[in-house]
């Protein structure tokens, strides 16, 4: 490759990006909203469901600190670009794991998510059963012990 076809693959890879750019600015409205009513309210449900990996009990649509913006960011650049709701959580998925979901799908590699609090539970259960039988088989303290006299 000689450096003139390497300069205009660069010019050409700078403008592809500014076309991009403008295309998802003129998407957006004066405060920052997807023009399109029905984009904006496939955002704002998708921007619900991903959880901010910096606030982790927060939601990237609640969440102010910058990787949450660029999550949001990255999320209406997807929707212009006309990437479903599920391909938009397989990226966020792939990319940053389960974790970054509020309510991630039942599969099998989420079973131990879903599954871990209904363990603990019986778990629980099981453990204040055999306290309690066990003190149930003791003896009262103000019974007297038989014993030689």
């Amino acid at each position: 490759m000689t450096a003139r076809t390497g300069t205009w693959m660069l010019l050409a890879i700078v403008a592809l990006g500014a076309l991009t750019a403008a295309s998802v600015a003129r998407a957006l409205d004066a405060n920052g909203q997807l023009e399109d009513p029905a984009l904006q309210a496939r955002f704002e449900n998708i921007a619900k469901d991903l959880r901010c990996l910096v606030c982790q009990n927060e939601s990237i649509a609640d969440s102010n600190v910058e990787l949450a913006s660029d999550l949001r960011r990255q999320v209406r650049e997807m929707l212009v670009a006309g990437k479903s709701d599920q391909e938009i959580f397989d990226f966020m998925t792939d990319r940053y794991g389960e974790f970054v979901r509020f309510n991630p799908p039942l599969e099998p590699k989420t079973l131990l998510i879903w599954g871990a609090p209904f363990f603990v539970l019986l778990l629980g259960a099981g453990i204040i059963f055999r306290v309690v039988r066990q003190r149930s088989r003791m003896p009262l303290d103000d019974e007297p012990t038989p014993g030689p006299l």
